[in-house]
């Protein structure tokens, strides 16, 4: 009886070692299939992440090649439109037969080479962009009867670049609209930079002949476009009319020469 005892004992010990090793053996593929499953994950994020980083980019991509090009269209606008009223001016002078002809076709000249040979640029120097409006202003004056009603001022630091042409529309509204049918005109222009902003102020009274012009809200609506575009949580735009007093004021954060080139 000891014998079979025995026996019996040494069977259940066989059978609990072996239950033991099928619940190691359970354990390690257990582990294993975990291990496997977890490098699998982290395989398959790393893959997801690269994929969406690369479409990140590509979307990136996409949306400054977009913004480029609507930049390009609303800047291929504004110089046809800035050269019709030019040559409007031009030919105002002509048809009185002044003697400012001449300098205004040369004014003009100077004009057009900056728009040629400057505003492809991404920025300009601010003084550049300053003297082109300056310049705009004195074409303006010459087919004026009376220019003593317009006033420009600049003041701080023009040590500064800017996009080209950003600020010529809201001036050039001005000149259009802000002279009555007797011929005068009370325009106010003043550009004040301070540190890194850069506020424009214009205010001009309304002329009632072109008040309700259809096409009058051309120019303003090109370079909201732009500044929205450009400056989309940089810039302040106030537009208001008081008893025929046009104000504009644009208040604006010029940007550094790091900035420009990440563009």
């Amino acid at each position: 009886m000891a014998n079979f005892g025995n026996l019996s004992e040494f069977q259940d010990l066989k059978n609990g070692v072996s239950i033991l090793e099928s619940k190691r053996l359970f354990f390690i593929g257990l582990i294993q299939g975990i291990v496997v499953f977890l490098l699998f994950a982290i395989s398959l994020s790393v893959k997801l992440s690269q994929e969406w980083y690369k479409n990140e980019k590509i979307k990136n991509q996409i949306k400054t090649q977009k913004i480029n090009a609507e930049l390009s269209f609303l800047k291929s606008q504004l110089n046809p439109h800035f050269l019709f009223n030019s040559l409007n001016s031009i030919y105002s002078l002509a048809n009185k037969k002044s003697d400012h002809t001449t300098d205004a076709i040369v004014t003009l000249s100077e004009l057009m080479r900056y728009m040629i040979y400057e505003t492809d640029k991404e920025c300009v120097p601010l003084q550049k962009e300053i003297d082109y409006i300056k310049n705009y202003i004195s074409l303006q004056n010459l087919r004026l009867k009376d220019s003593s009603g317009v006033r420009f001022n600049v003041y701080g630091n023009l040590d500064q670049n800017i996009e080209p042409l950003l600020l010529i529309s809201f001036i050039e509204n001005a000149f259009k609209y802000g002279t009555d049918y007797t011929g005068k005109t009370n325009i106010s222009i003043k550009i004040i930079v301070k540190e890194n902003k850069l506020t424009l102020k214009v205010n001009n009274y309304i002329s009632l002949k072109e008040k309700n012009n259809p096409n009058s809200g051309f120019g303003m609506q090109n370079i909201e476009n732009r500044l929205n575009l450009l400056y989309p949580k940089s810039h302040v735009l106030k537009i208001e009319e008081i008893d025929n007093l046009y104000k504009v004021e644009l208040s604006l954060k010029l940007k550094n020469d790091k900035m420009f080139n990440n563009r």
